[in-house]
């Protein structure tokens, strides 16, 4: 059976004026979709448009052309459907990590007592157990991430987007995230659509890559990630079905 298409991105345009000159055309004409409980990444050089892209799915900002649908419908504004892991986690300062958890559910009005089971639950995902009392300033960098990631979980969002979510951690940290991210998906099974500058990461984690082109960004290929899962980054990073398709990546962003 093949896999409902949950996200769409139909023929998506974004144009910014300028004060001094013709305005700025950032995307133009990208198409792509995104099945049930798939991981897509998108790569391409800096100011492609690849987080202007994600602004707009996550409906904080809007196209000039073309239409955004999750489920069939039109992408109109933010929503709990729709889950954002930023580079930077996003946290209360002045709440420890369970309250952070916590927070999105108790504005929503969710009873009580499922808050307290589903956020033990989170943060046990995540690896945060025993830390439910601490402040993020006394985390680490990778910390941090996850307490972010089990905030977006928590809401049981029907897509997560995540915009270079681990690109400011140190590389071991980093490799970890990765793990705990497949670990994640696999587990709540989300759509996942994941903006990075790391070829390696968005080939180890992805189902697909989309290669992007400079301003204005296109989709110039496709990628298909036909690597077996359950995935080991020491292992599959050195095989020579990961290098083929690094080096096809390489080669198209050398042009």
């Amino acid at each position: 059976m093949t896999p409902r298409v949950a996200l769409e991105v139909r023929r998506v345009g974004r144009d910014f004026a300028r004060p001094d000159g013709p305005s700025l055309r950032a995307l133009e004409d990208v198409s792509f979709g995104i099945a049930d409980s798939e991981i897509v990444s998108l790569v391409g050089p800096s100011g492609c448009g690849k987080s202007t892209l994600l602004r707009m799915i996550a409906g904080f900002d809007f196209p000039d052309a073309g239409e955004l649908l999750l489920d069939g419908k039109r992408i109109a504004e933010p929503g709990q459907d729709r889950g954002v892991v930023f580079q930077q986690p996003q946290l209360y300062p002045w709440l420890n990590v369970l309250d952070n958890v916590c927070f999105g559910p108790r504005m929503r009005g969710v009873p009580r007592e499922r808050i307290s089971e589903a956020a033990g639950h989170y943060i046990r995902s995540v690896g945060l157990e025993r830390f439910e009392s601490h402040y993020p300033y006394q985390l680490s960098g990778g910390m941090r991430q996850r307490l972010q990631i089990a905030r977006v979980l928590i809401n049981e969002p029907r897509v997560l987007l995540m915009d270079e979510p681990f690109g400011a951690l140190d590389y071991q940290t980093r490799l970890g995230m990765q793990r705990l991210l497949l670990e994640l998906a696999a587990e709540y099974r989300p759509t996942v659509l994941f903006i990075t500058h790391d070829i390696d990461e968005a080939i180890f984690i992805s189902d697909r890559v989309h290669v992007m082109s400079p301003r204005p960004g296109r989709i110039i290929e496709t990628i298909e990630v036909d690597i077996p899962r359950p995935r080991v980054y020491d292992e599959v990073s050195a095989s020579a079905p990961f290098m083929a398709l690094k080096l096809r990546t390489l080669k198209l962003l050398a042009h």
